[in-house]
């Protein structure tokens, strides 16, 4: 009896100090632990990985390891486990076990990324693996996540409309987050089918790309040419993948205020778009805003008001340039010189097109070699783009004239903050009145000859006229020799001596 109770304790001893604990994956955690024959607690859990090997911090669950936060799936970690044996047993097993794992968190990945939906069903998503979550929206960066009451290969999501795309996530742990993948899909038939991001109709910045997806390859779908986008602006077509393509414009994109067409072969259907001609898709480019579009010509010198952001404002980049030119940045402004006249602090109007902006485009066209019509096309705020990009700022300073028909008729010029010449004048006789408002000045010239029809019929030619400024149509500031000045004479125009000129 003896013998038999000593081999007893022999079998035992031998068990215990064979057993070990044992660290492994788990099947919804990130790791378990299994505590060996005699027992253990669970001293300390350590787990490192990701791109800069750092700690990750976890906690445990009974005997499961969970994360703190989210994990990106497939990222190789490390775990470290020390269990600390009872005292009991610490003589023959050793008072402390470390354990260490080396594992891949787990992916998954769908096995189809173009999908044919009848009309009426949903989008069924299928996945090489079970997953848990599964993340869906319109852009990479705004997902909706759902977590599935049963892990699951197949998923399906609701659509509003019978062809498009949508960004999808998944991951089969809870604890997992995983990159988005973009998903399209298609109406069901034979025909070659195209859509769009942004959709056709939508309203775009001058240089948001326009991706095209097909359901077919691009090779078949285009037969090796890439489709004409209009107007023709700088920029290329790029393949992403087999069935999608991307135009990326460059430089100032598509302009302000531009409508823009994507032209598609006979037999591709763009979805969503209306055919017209050969263009299928259009899209619509907001003009450029008129506060934006002083807050330039403040910045550039060609108003008498200065302009500062508040804030560091959009820099010296044509992209971030246009997209201020569409969501003015915030700021304030002040008036640049002293004593500016009240006529010209009434006429301000922030935001509001009137003749003072219009009258700082045409300064800014002469300035820059282009017709000085005062208007704000593409090609004007191309040009103020570039020379706030560049800093190339306005060096003659702005000038202001005041001219009265009162008795004597005078005129006053006001440059920089200070009235520079003053004196008589002459305006048009009541036959031929010199146009009531304020003008903006659209052209110079030395010298002209004038020339017309007088009142009474016979015709006028006057060589040599110097330093004329036309402000409305024919009618201009000028030198003009009288035998005096103070009193309506001329057909228009506001005449002056020479040396007020």
């Amino acid at each position: 009896m003896l013998v038999i109770l000593v081999g007893a304790a022999a079998a035992v001893a031998i068990a215990l100090k064979s057993s070990k604990a044992t660290l492994g994956t788990d099947p919804v955690a990130l790791a378990k632990v299994t505590l060996p024959l005699g027992g253990g607690t669970i001293e300390s859990v350590r787990v490192y990985g990701g791109k800069t090997d750092s700690a990750i911090p976890v906690h445990l669950t009974g005997k499961q390891i969970w994360p703190d936060g989210k994990i990106p799936a497939h990222t190789t970690l490390s775990v470290q486990v020390v269990v600390k044996r009872p005292s009991a047993v610490a003589w023959l097993t050793g008072q402390t076990e470390h354990l260490n794992l080396t594992l891949i968190t787990p992916s998954a990945h769908l096995k189809a990324h173009f999908l044919t939906v009848g009309a009426g069903q949903p989008l069924r998503l299928q996945f090489a693996e079970n997953v848990s979550t599964v993340s869906s929206g319109s852009s990479p960066t705004n997902l909706h996540p759902q977590t599935l009451a049963t892990p699951a290969s197949y998923v399906t999501l609701a659509r509003t409309a019978e062809a498009g795309t949508i960004y999808v996530a998944a991951a089969p742990r809870t604890w997992e987050s995983s990159t988005a993948a973009l998903i399209s899909w298609f109406p069901a038939g034979s025909s070659t089918t195209a859509i769009a991001n942004p959709q056709p109709g939508s309203t775009i910045n001058a240089n948001t790309p326009i991706t095209l997806t097909f359901n077919k390859p691009v090779s078949k779908a285009l037969g090796g040419s890439m489709p004409p986008v209009l107007p023709q602006s700088s920029g290329t077509w790029h393949q992403l993948s087999s069935h999608s393509i991307e135009f990326q414009p460059s430089g100032f994109g598509y302009g302000l205020g531009a409508h823009v067409t994507l032209g598609l072969p006979n037999g591709v259907r763009l979805v969503g778009a209306q055919q017209s001609g050969d263009a299928w898709g259009s899209w619509t480019v907001p003009a450029g805003n008129p506060l934006r579009l002083q807050q330039l010509l403040a910045v550039l010198g060609y108003l008498p008001l200065r302009f500062r952001y508040d804030g560091t404002g959009p820099g010296p980049s044509t992209a971030n340039q246009l997209e201020a030119a569409i969501k003015p940045p915030a700021g304030h402004f002040t008036w640049r010189y002293p004593n500016t006249p009240s006529a010209l602090v009434n006429m301000w109007a922030p935001g509001t097109f009137g003749e003072m902006t219009k009258g700082a485009i045409m300064a800014f066209e002469n300035s820059n070699g282009m017709t000085a019509d005062g208007i704000p096309g593409p090609q004007v705020w191309n040009a103020l783009i570039t020379a706030a990009v560049q800093g190339k700022a306005n060096t003659f300073g702005y000038t202001f004239v005041q001219v009265s028909e009162g008795s004597p008729e005078s005129q006053s010029t006001w440059h920089n903050g200070h009235t520079v010449v003053s004196g008589p004048v002459n305006t048009g006789i009541p036959q031929a009145p010199t146009a009531q408002g304020v003008f903006a000045v659209f052209a110079h010239a030395p010298s002209v000859t004038m020339s017309g029809t007088n009142p009474d019929g016979s015709h006028y030619s006057d060589p040599g006229v110097p330093y004329v400024s036309y402000f409305n149509g024919g009618d201009a500031l000028h030198g003009f020799e009288r035998g005096s000045y103070g009193s309506p004479q001329s057909l228009g125009c506001v005449e002056m001596p020479y040396s007020e000129a």
